[in-house]
This record gives structure tokens, sequence and C-alpha cells, in this order.
């Protein structure tokens, strides 16, 4: 086999594979995989996790999932979104969250607790927590309660692993 013909049929297709790979990595989604329990029973530990980019923060709303990065942890974390720029987070004794006066709907909250508080979310940062209330590190514990928008990286979609739990998330112990 000629040089021009091993070029031609190996190496510009796997380059392009790969160079195909890294934008959409880069530019439209990437996969995480979890490693605590602080959104239990949402997402399970060593779940891997697909994200889709988010490039317009004005399409994020209470109860997406999110994947974004603190620099008081100097962690990525994945956590829901509960508080939106000009929001008053309210959490009560019995755990219960209040957005702006009005009780959200929480499904996926199991194990209810930890810290109460009132948190008003300043103008272009976000408030999360974890599904797993009782045993989630989350901007109710941090020194700045408050996300940044440019640290958000995505909006996680579904769960491509372990394959029994593939899809959707849901709600399961």
């Amino acid at each position: 086999m000629g040089a021009k013909k091993f070029l031609k049929e190996w190496i510009l297709p796997i380059g392009a594979a790969i160079i195909l790979a890294v934008l959409i990595n880069q530019f439209l989604f990437f996969q995480v995989s979890v490693p605590t329990k602080s959104m239990y029973p949402t997402i399970k530990p060593k779940d891997r996790i697909i994200v889709t980019r988010i490039y317009d923060k004005k399409s994020l709303k209470t109860g997406d999932i999110i994947v974004f990065r603190s620099d008081e942890l100097n962690e990525t974390l994945i956590k829901r979104l509960i508080g939106l720029p000009g929001d008053e987070v309210k959490i009560d004794e019995e755990g219960l969250v209040y957005v702006n006066g009005k009780k959200i709907d929480q499904p996926y909250v199991v194990y209810n607790g930890g810290m109460s508080g009132t948190f008003k979310v300043p103008e272009g940062k976000y408030f999360f927590m974890g599904d797993n209330r009782a045993n989630s590190w989350d901007s109710r514990y941090w020194n700045e309660h408050y996300i940044e928008g440019s640290k958000i990286k995505g909006k996680a979609r579904f769960i491509i692993f372990p394959f029994n739990r593939f899809g959707n998330f849901k709600i399961e112990e």
C-alpha cells in the first residue's frame, strides 16, 4: 500500500473523527461521572450522565440539574438549580423550599433535612441544592452561597451508565 493511499484511507478519516469528537465535546455535550450521594436517589454514585452545554442562561429554570464549577471547593459539581438571579430562596425548619414566597414542588427530595435559612440570589448568580438534602454539601453551607453564571457548564440530560438505569432521571431507590 502506498503512502498516499494509506494517508487517504486511514490517517485522514481517523484525524477527522478525532477533531469532530473534540469539537462535539467542547461545544455541544460531554459526560460526567457522579462521585457522591448528594443527588440520591435521582442520581446514584458512579452514574454517568450526558450533559449539554448551556449558552443561553435565560433558558435555565428552577429544578434543572446543572453541572458547574465551584472555585471555593475547587471542583466540578452536579446539583439541582433552586434559585435564579434575583430570587429569594427560603428553606424552613421542615426543609420545605419557597422561591419568591411560593412553595416549590420537589418530588425528587426523598431524604429531607439540613440547614434552613433565607438566601437572596444576586444578579448573575445561582443557588443550588442536592436532592439528598440530609447529605448534600450545597449552597446552604458554602462561604459564598452563589455560583456565577459563567461557571455553569451544562444541563444534565440523561443517564448513560449503568445500562440498567439508562434514560431520563427517575426517582428510584
